[in-house]
């Protein structure tokens, strides 16, 4: 006879969710549309001067990366520099990802900014920011971006009915930030059902953790593997062999710890410094997995 925490556990099975935490971290037999276990994405770029000056810093290293993110909002960007971070991306063959711009922390109410509102994350408070969400977005598609980070679940449900409806570009992109606060395999499940086609998990999710929401989704994770100091400051590098072993698609978010918070104003120096992270995190990946598949150069979409 089962206990109801067995019971509970054989219910979850049979809805096609992991039993639990994967303590056992079976290797990932999910991979990229290329084949491939593993992408590099650079965070935290937040326009297009500090971008070239990333990708160029990269090519002096020889090193490709397969995505660039922007975290302050495409509200904060001119229509030239949005273009022109375009034209990059064109140029160094790399997916840009920009932010869907007011969000709680720039909304009139100061709740956010609390003990209590720090729950909310960067959600959105009233339909009038989705409003202005999904304007962002529109605006950003006209100007030739197809990728956007987004911080509210309902947000991205009405994104993905826009996207379903032809009301923005079918080709249109959505990565959930890790600041929505999601760690368990449901969660990731409910994310990808409406629309998401990344997931940023909380940025301090435990090997099993990761294992098991791997084990729920087929669309790729984004891992942190450093973060900003508001966020801990915290460096994984050496575990990332493991990330992409168990996780595998999988898109390592590094050079974060170069910043001191979320929408860090990038300088050319800390790009350079974001650059040598990469590389730093390369290194690991050669040294202790080195039969890991990278995607190669131009593979950004899915």
């Amino acid at each position: 006879m089962m206990n109801s925490m067995e019971q509970t556990r054989t219910f979850l099975g049979k809805i096609g969710l992991p039993c639990g935490d994967a303590y056992d971290l079976p290797t990932s037999e999910k991979r990229f549309s290329d084949g491939a276990q593993f992408r590099l994405e650079v965070p935290g770029i937040q326009g297009p001067g500090t971008m070239k000056t990333l990708l160029e810093e990269l090519d002096r290293y020889g090193i490709s990366i397969h995505r660039v993110t922007q975290t302050k909002g495409i509200w904060t960007l001119l229509d030239e520099e949005i273009e022109k971070m375009v034209e990059y991306a064109h140029q160094w063959q790399v997916e840009l990802i920009l932010a869907i711009g007011p969000r709680a922390t720039t909304d009139t109410s100061a709740s956010v900014n609390t003990p209590e509102g720090v729950r909310m994350g960067y959600r959105l408070r009233g339909q009038e920011q989705i409003v202005r969400a999904i304007e962002d977005v529109k605006r950003a598609a006209r100007l030739g971006v197809r990728s956007f980070l987004v911080y509210d679940e309902g947000c991205l449900w009405a994104l993905n009915e826009f996207r379903k409806a032809g009301e923005i570009p079918a080709d249109c992109r959505f990565k959930m930030s890790a600041h929505t606060g999601h760690g368990n395999p449901c969660s990731a499940k409910l994310l990808e059902s409406i629309g998401a086609n990344s997931i940023n998990p909380v940025r301090d999710i435990q090997m099993q953790m990761l294992s098991a929401m791997r084990q729920a989704i087929d669309i790729p994770i984004d891992i942190h593997t450093e973060n900003p100091k508001s966020t801990g400051g915290f460096i994984r590098h050496y575990e990332v062999p493991e990330m992409i072993r168990i996780a595998a698609p999988i898109y390592l978010k590094t050079g974060g710890a170069v910043a001191k918070t979320h929408s860090w104003d990038t300088t050319n120096d800390d790009a350079k410094k974001r650059a040598k992270q990469v590389a730093l995190v390369m290194r690991v990946i050669k040294e202790y997995y080195p039969e890991a598949i990278i995607s190669e150069k131009g593979s950004i979409k899915e």
